[in-house]
């Protein structure tokens, strides 16, 4: 893949009854927030933007973290957006909101 920057959009759901699942989801944030990526968390999922292979990184980082301790069961849902001649960011699509 290219080197422009991508956002994505990651939203953990554990399906589990060991602990509340806003722990697992604290848990999966804080990976994100050791990766060095740039981050924003919402009340709905957390969107990353970087590199796309930081970006896709990142994902695997969170999913591996959840299987390593073993989370029992999760939904990830993802939403990449990729432009193919330049980078596409957060502030492209959401600054003149701010």
């Amino acid at each position: 893949m290219h080197n422009y920057i991508i956002n994505a959009s990651i939203q953990i759901v554990p399906i589990v009854q060991d602990k509340h699942p806003y722990e697992w989801v604290d848990e999966a944030i804080a990976v994100i927030q050791q990766s060095g990526i740039k981050y924003e968390v919402g009340p709905f999922a957390t969107v990353v933007e970087g590199k796309y292979e930081d970006v896709m990184k990142v994902i695997d980082d969170v999913n591996e973290y959840l299987f390593s301790k073993h989370c029992n069961e999760w939904i990830s849902n993802v939403q990449i957006q990729i432009r193919s001649n330049g980078d596409i960011t957060g502030d492209d699509k959401t600054g003149k909101f701010r």
